[in-house]
C-alpha cells in the first residue's frame, strides 16, 4: 500500500514525506519543483518531477507503485498573488485537482486527503470558527480551495472513494531535526519574514493593518507547527483506513496570536530587535481566524506536540540559520573552485 504525496518536495509536503517514512509507509512523490526542493526528501523516496495535473503521469505512478491513498499538497498558496492572478490560482488549485481526481478514480484510489484552508471561511461570524460556519472566501485563493472541496465531495459520492479535507490555519515552524523547512524565495509567511528580519536578511518587517478592532489593532492568527500538521495527516490516513467516513476538519490549535505578538515572540527567541513598518490593510486579509478544534480532536487520534508560539518561532529561526550556513558554505566552495 503506497501513499502518493503531490507537492511532496514543498514546505508542508516534505514534512509529510518524512513523517510517513518514519512510520514505515511506502511513499512516492510527484512535484514539479517550482517551489519544492528534491534534497529535502529522504533518499529512499521515488520522486517524479512533473505536474499533478498530468493525468498520464499520475495514472502511471498509481499503477507502477500500487498507490492506494493520495495526500494532495500541490498548489498555489499566496493570498495577495491570487488577487493579482485569479486565473492562475483556479488553474493551479482547482483545475489541477480535477485532473488529479480523474486519474485517481481511473486508478482505483480509495482514499484522498486534501490540504484546504481556513481562507474558505472569509471573515467568520463566530470565533473560534467551526467547520459548519458559512463559507465566504475573500480571495481567489480561498475560492479555488472551496471549489476543490465541493468537487471532492461530489467525486467521492459518485465513486468508491473516501476523503478528509483538512482546513489549515496558519502553518509555521520547521522540522525540529533540521531536515526540511520553508526555503522558498520571497515567502509571505509571517514567521518566515520575521526570522529573516531577525537574521539580518531583511531591513524590516511590514505589518499590514494596525486599525483592526483587535486588542493591539493587528490581525489575529491560529498558528500550527508544520510537524504537528504532518501528524494530523497521518492520523487522517489512519482514520480512513479504519473505515472512517469522509470528513472536513479544521487543523489548528484553537488559540490566536496577533501579528504584533508573533513578532515579539521572534524577537525573544532570537534575542535580537528588528525594524517594524506599519502599512495599510491588504485586500483579501482576514481580521481574526482561530479554529474550533473540537471536531478534529474527537475524530482523529492526534495530539499536538508543539503547541507553543515560542517553540514554533525557535524551530523556524533554527532552520533559517541553517539555510544561511548552507549558503555560506556554497559560496566558499564556489570561490575556491
Amino acid at each position: 500500500m503506497t501513499v502518493l504525496v503531490t507537492g511532496g518536495a514543498g514546505y508542508i509536503g516534505s514534512h509529510m514525506v518524512h513523517a510517513l517514512v518514519e512510520a514505515g509507509e511506502s511513499v512516492v512523490v510527484i512535484d514539479n519543483l517550482s517551489t519544492g526542493f528534491s534534497n529535502f526528501l529522504p533518499e529512499s523516496v521515488p520522486l517524479f518531477i512533473g505536474d499533478a495535473a498530468d493525468e498520464n503521469l499520475v495514472e502511471g505512478v498509481i499503477a507502477q507503485h500500487g498507490v492506494e491513498s493520495i495526500i494532495h499538497f500541490a498548489g498555489s498558496v499566496v493570498v495577495p498573488d491570487s488577487m493579482r492572478d485569479p486565473l492562475g490560482y483556479y488553474r493551479n488549485n482547482t483545475m489541477t485537482t480535477r485532473s488529479l481526481l480523474n486519474a485517481a478514480v481511473k486508478g482505483g484510489v480509495k482514499r484522498f486527503i486534501f490540504s484546504s484552508t481556513a481562507a474558505v471561511y472569509g471573515n467568520p461570524d463566530q470565533m473560534p470558527v467551526p467547520e459548519h460556519a458559512p463559507t465566504r472566501p475573500m480571495s481567489p485563493y480561498g475560492s479555488s480551495k472551496l471549489m476543490t472541496e465541493i468537487m471532492l465531495h461530489d467525486v467521492a459520492a459518485a465513486h468508491d472513494m473516501d476523503y478528509v479535507v483538512l482546513r489549515y490555519f496558519n502553518v509555521a515552524g520547521a522540522d525540529p531535526l533540521g531536515r526540511t523547512g520553508l526555503a522558498t524565495t520571497g515567502a509571505t509567511h509571517l514567521l518566515k519574514i520575521a526570522v529573516e528580519a531577525a537574521t539580518g536578511q531583511r531591513a524590516k518587517i511590514d505589518v499590514f493593518g494596525t486599525d483592526y478592532p483587535t486588542p493591539d489593532g493587528s490581525c489575529i492568527r491560529d498558528f500550527i507547527h508544520v510537524s504537528d500538521l504532518a501528524q494530523a495527516h497521518r492520523a487522517a490516513l489512519s482514520y480512513l483506513r479504519g473505515g472512517g467516513s469522509s470528513a472536513t476538519l479544521n487543523c489548528g490549535y484553537g488559540r490566536g496570536y496577533s501579528v504584533l505578538e508573533t513578532i515579539e515572540a521572534v524577537r525573544r527567541v532570537a534575542a535580537r530587535n528588528f525594524a517594524v513598518q506599519y502599512a495599510p490593510r491588504r485586500a483579501g486579509d482576514i481580521m481574526t481566524m482561530v479554529a474550533d478544534t473540537s471536531r478534529i480532536r474527537s475524530a482523529l487520534d492526534w495530539t499536538p506536540q508543539y503547541d507553543d508560539l515560542e517553540t514554533i518561532a525557535a524551530h523556524a529561526l533554527a532552520w533559517e540559520q541553517k539555510l544561511l550556513r548552507d549558503r555560506g558554505e556554497e559560496m566558499r566552495h564556489a570561490e575556491s573552485a
